[in-house]
């Protein structure tokens, strides 16, 4: 065991080394680099490998281990290989070092999701080696351009190669952590059956320009749209207890009183307000409201220069059935007399999406999760934010984000950490996340 987990280890770490930093243009990424290690790794091992690089330099791996049953159902683990941009100032260690300290690798993409993609890949080479003859086939994805949309991979390969990466069920990121919830009946490990959809905009918000020499009484672009994202920031969307939520309070099986809590409008509200742990504040607030969250700003082109327009980002993240009109709807409720006076550019559209817990995998990753952490079961949870699953509920597949960590790195820190500072991940959840890939590829195909 100790052999495997520094496969997985070194793996990861050189994951984290090919810097495949994806800043949302199409020359970023460079996803070919890991296609190149992630080939490297897994040939030799009488494995089916084919490329796919719809832009120069935008490369993805697919890995096949063919079933023996074509009824079978087939299961595809896919992990992504490109990151977010990091900001070095805010980290003890080098982003793209790839340290190993007291037990844990440190790292841009650590958490997001490179521990996943490694522990995948080290999972599936060693099914592959021990000569694993499944009834349904098993596939590896590497998959480019997560972190900006997909464009150049999950979207690109759902629209154009389908057939290479049609299968019955996806795992990919992210659950089987243990949240801090006092559940009566052993750890509860969330799987992700669902996620929120995604509208980002741009508010265009104009004025008057003139000399900054004589700011009374003039019409700035800039304090009217520092205003614009104050309303913005303060806007508080009505709660919503959807389907998945609801399952999720259900299954976790808390104490009646925090039960019915987390079920009320109004006391969830407070409940995220008032609990001490600020990541599963976060968590339980995202996933029952819209949010907003505004994240760029341009505006002005000189000192002296009262500006004429000001351009705004807002990150917003739809519940189930929401749709651009909703959002737009909540736009004027928030912004007021304001939102007449800007423009408003949809940038990115996705409804929210989710797959049916009555499959033969949940039952699958329920038995795997207990065999590794005994007394636990898994329940449903919603990813609050987007993941590669989307494409593929759309042709019609049931995706899942899954994985085991261990209890190592609290959930507050674990939750900071995805697109946050001093990203790492623990090898004892290395260990169990690749036996965790193993037993349910078993299980489900075996």
């Amino acid at each position: 065991m100790t052999a495997l987990v520094d496969e997985v280890t070194d793996l990861l770490q050189q994951l984290i080394r090919n810097a495949c930093v994806n800043d949302g243009t199409p020359e970023s990424g460079q996803e070919q680099r890991s296609v190149d290690l992630l080939a490297s790794y897994l040939e030799g091992s009488g494995l089916d490998i084919e490329r796919y690089e719809p832009v120069a330099g935008r490369g993805s791996l697919i890995a096949r281990i063919e079933g023996s049953d074509p009824q079978a159902p087939s299961l595809m683990l896919m992990g992504h290989t490109d990151v977010v941009p990091v900001n070095p100032d805010g980290w003890k260690r080098d982003p793209f070092g790839g340290e190993l300290v007291d037990g844990e690798v440190w790292g841009r993409g650590a958490i997001d999701m490179l521990n996943e993609t490694a522990s995948m890949a080290v999972a599936f080479r060693k099914l592959a080696d021990e000569g694993f003859t499944p009834k349904g086939t098993l596939i590896y994805l590497g998959v480019a351009d997560e972190e900006a949309l997909g464009t150049y991979g999950a979207e690109w390969l759902t629209e154009h190669e389908l057939d290479a990466v049609r299968a019955d069920y996806i795992l990919t990121e992210s659950g089987g952590f243990q949240m801090p919830l006092p559940s009566r009946s052993g750890p509860k490990m969330p799987v992700m059956v669902g996620e929120k959809g995604a509208y980002w905009c741009k508010i265009r918000v104009n004025g008057t320009p003139g000399h900054g020499s004589m700011p009374l009484r003039t019409d700035n672009a800039l304090v009217k749209a520092a205003e614009v994202v104050r309303r913005i920031a303060e806007y508080q969307p009505e709660t919503q207890i959807h389907d998945v939520w609801r399952r999720f309070v259900e299954g976790a099986d808390l104490p009646e009183e925090m039960a019915r809590m987390l079920l009320d409008p109004q006391a969830v509200r407070s409940f995220s307000q008032s609990v001490e742990d600020i990541g599963l504040a976060r968590m339980v607030h995202a996933c029952t409201h819209t949010t907003f969250a505004p994240t760029i700003l341009h505006g002005g082109v000189k000192t002296n220069v009262i500006p004429d327009s000001v351009e705004l980002q807002v990150d917003i993240r739809t519940l189930p059935g929401q749709r651009a009109e909703d959002v737009r709807a909540q736009l004027a409720e928030a912004l007021g007399e304001l939102f007449g006076a800007v423009e408003i550019e949809g940038l990115a559209d996705d409804e929210a999406s989710a797959s049916s817990m009555d499959t033969p995998l949940w039952e699958t990753l329920n038995r795997a999760t207990r065999q590794l952490v005994p007394g636990a079961s898994t329940i449903p949870f919603m990813i609050v934010g987007a993941t590669d699953a989307r494409f593929f509920r759309r042709k019609g597949m049931t995706a899942y984000g899954a994985g085991l960590f261990s209890d190592r790195i609290s959930f507050a820190d674990f939750s900071s950490m995805f697109h946050g500072n001093n990203e790492r991940i623990d090898q004892e959840s290395l260990r169990l996340s690749t036996e965790f890939w193993g037993l349910v590829a078993k299980d489900l195909l075996g």
